[in-house]
Order: structure tokens, then C-alpha cells, then sequence
């Protein structure tokens, strides 16, 4: 492999996406085991045989890549597909593959994602406080059957601030365009980088914005909150549950509480 050129102090080690022990969603594929001590790429491995498994289902998607990259801009804006990580310059395997930045996964391809490299995301966090309690809006994922904070991909040619508001509204207003002006001008960016989510491999991985939009106006006390098609349901929950949430999205809710305190 090339020489990486992120600096490992700056992340986390990644534990969702090396779950050895559940089948990888939508599938019956395990993953090949990754010890703690062998995640990263620097440390020598020889016997490493990560499976090799994109699920079918996103063959010819428009959306998807295809296995021809040898067009393909990586670390660039490529046309309207951002492939540029938030993190750093990602290197290559022996294929040109993008190489996961945090570190082996135990499986290699693509999963579920459709880009090679990084898969952008947005994470609006719309929260508010009720009867001295702080709450934010979250969905239940039919996948996984965990709460999760209403966001989604990023379109070719997206503006993230687009999508922050799209996914909202497609995930947890059913659709419904409702005006929420003030909430969304209260948007501050509390993360942009990698996460750690079940989907990612060895060659595709999640990245996201995380925006907090936080009502202080009870902007959103009129609001009937619906659930899209991709949710199996939605509500407000109470930080101080610790309801156990989606990929890294505990750690986005750790930061806006940070943020709400400052």
C-alpha cells in the first residue's frame, strides 16, 4: 500500500464496522476478524484476508460506481462527485482501490455503499429543550432497528446545507415542505469526518456533516413530526436516555450537548 497520509492521532478507532460476529447487512457475508492491534495499515499483516463482497443490489444503480475505475478522480472532485475526504489524501491497494483511512475492516469491495473511497452524508441534529430536558429528533432505521439522527446522502452537485434540509424532511416530516426558517438559521457545524458505521470497508466508507440546528424559538412545538419511507418510525428523545443510537451518532450527540453548554 501507499504511504497514508492522515495522521492516526486524529481519529478513533473504528469498532461498528468490524463487527465479525452478525452477518453484514442485507446479507449472510461475515467479515474476516480484525484485532484491535491490527487495524492499522502500518502494522504488518501478512495473513490478512479481508472478504471480498459488494452486495449485487447496486450493480447499474445510477448512483453506484462500477468496477471500471480507471477513469475515475479520486481525491478530487470528480464532475459533480465529490471524492475528496474530510480527513485526508486516502492512498491506494494493488487494484487502485481507495484504501479505509482508519484501518482494516475485515471486508473488502464495497458493501452496501455505492462510491469507492468516501460516502458523503449530512446529519441535521434539530433539537430543543423540553421541561428542562434536552431533546432531539431522531428515527428509527429499518435496517439495524436503532435510533438514528434523519439524515442521508449527499446528490452529485449537492450543496450540504441542501441536503441537511432535504433528508430532514423526507426522513421525519414525511415529505411535508414545512416552514421551519428560523429553526434552520440557527446551524452550527459541529463535525465533518469519517464515521464509523456497520456499511463501511476496507474500500468504501461513511463520511458526514454534522450540523446542529437547535430550536430556540419552540419553532417546532407546532411541528407533527412523520416518518419517511426509509424510517421505520419517528420522535423526540430525551439525550439523558441513552437510547442506544445508530453508527457514530452518539458521539454527534455528545458534541451538541458540548455546544449547548458553551
Amino acid at each position: 500500500w501507499n504511504h497514508l497520509l492522515c495522521h492516526p492521532s486524529l481519529f478513533k478507532m473504528h469498532f461498528k464496522c468490524r463487527n465479525a460476529e452478525v452477518p453484514y447487512l442485507n446479507s449472510s457475508i461475515k467479515r474476516f476478524l480484525v484485532p484491535d492491534d491490527k487495524v492499522a495499515w502500518s502494522t504488518e499483516w501478512s495473513s490478512y484476508a479481508p472478504v471480498e463482497y459488494t452486495d449485487p443490489s447496486i450493480n447499474g444503480k445510477p448512483w453506484a460506481d462500477t468496477n471500471d475505475l480507471s477513469n475515475v478522480k479520486f481525491n478530487a472532485l470528480d464532475g459533480k462527485v465529490n471524492r475528496r475526504s474530510y480527513i485526508c489524501d486516502y492512498s491506494f491497494d494493488a487494484n487502485q482501490r481507495p484504501i479505509n483511512p482508519m484501518g482494516r475492516s475485515g471486508m473488502s469491495g464495497r458493501g452496501i455503499l455505492g462510491r469507492w473511497g468516501p460516502n458523503h452524508a449530512a446529519d441535521p441534529i434539530v433539537s430543543r429543550f423540553k421541561d428542562g430536558r434536552l431533546q432531539f429528533v431522531a428515527i428509527k432505521r429499518k435496517d439495524t432497528g436503532e435510533w438514528a439522527i434523519p439524515g442521508g446522502m449527499v446528490d452529485p452537485g449537492e450543496e450540504v446545507s441542501a441536503t441537511l434540509k432535504r433528508e430532514f424532511g423526507e426522513e421525519a416530516l414525511g415529505g411535508k415542505t414545512i416552514d421551519m426558517g428560523k429553526v434552520w438559521k440557527n446551524g452550527k457545524r459541529l463535525y465533518a469526518g469519517y464515521v464509523d458505521d456497520p456499511r463501511n470497508t476496507d474500500n468504501a466508507w461513511m463520511e458526514t456533516v454534522v450540523v446542529s440546528f437547535h430550536d430556540y424559538e419552540s419553532v417546532m412545538d407546532d411541528v407533527k413530526l412523520e416518518a419517511g419511507d426509509d424510517a421505520a418510525s419517528v420522535r423526540w428523545v430525551f439525550v439523558d436516555l441513552n437510547e442506544p443510537l445508530y453508527a457514530s451518532h452518539k458521539s454527534f450527540i455528545d458534541l451538541l450537548k458540548t455546544s449547548l453548554d458553551n
